[in-house]
């Protein structure tokens, strides 16, 4: 009649039917859930060079270094952390315009947060870990530069939602560079 390879072979394809339905329920049950909180963010440095950028032609850009304070509960109002939650990646980042683009954004800053990690993020005096580079001279004089908190969320099964928190700062740039060697 079956033979053990087509009854092992029975065995696998419901087994991994079930394990797929499991996956998809696993998803389904956080796909909708909302995973904003508010964060405050509080700029107390701004400072601004002009450098050479070896990158390309023998042209200048603009360097802007910040200084800001970060402070974010993320089990605050609903547990982000949730049974489908392994890590949350966050981030920090710049959106601005300029004459060349209509919208630059940059990533200032980043951390991962596993699971068990403290959520409470309270950062003081933080400087950006990654170079805030203009592709040209868009930073000097510019009144209009958004720093938000965003994460992403690493789930165990599904899509990988992009989050933004409640809460943001526009900031002015400096109209003239500074010439101090350190910052």
């Amino acid at each position: 009649m079956n033979t053990v390879l087509s009854r092992a072979n029975s065995l696998f394809a419901f087994s991994l039917s079930v394990m797929a339905a499991l996956t998809f329920g696993c998803f389904i049950t956080t796909a909708f859930k909302d995973r904003r909180v508010p964060v405050d963010i509080h700029v107390s440095r701004v400072m601004l060079k002009n450098v050479d950028d070896f990158t390309g032609p023998r042209e200048r850009s603009d360097l802007g270094f910040i200084t800001f304070d970060l402070s974010a509960d993320i089990l605050l109002i609903d547990p982000i952390f949730d049974w489908n939650v392994k890590q949350l990646f966050l981030y920090l980042s710049a959106e601005y315009a300029t004459r060349n683009n209509a919208l630059n954004q940059v990533v200032l800053w980043d951390k991962i947060v596993l699971r068990g990690e403290s959520t409470k993020l309270i950062l003081r005096d933080m400087k950006s870990k990654y170079f805030f580079f203009d592709d040209g001279n868009g930073l000097r004089a510019n009144k209009n530069i958004t720093l938000t908190l965003s994460w992403n969320v690493v789930p165990n099964a599904g899509i990988l939602p992009l989050v933004a928190g409640h809460g943001h700062v526009s900031l002015p740039f400096p109209e003239s560079y500074e010439t101090t060697r350190s910052y």
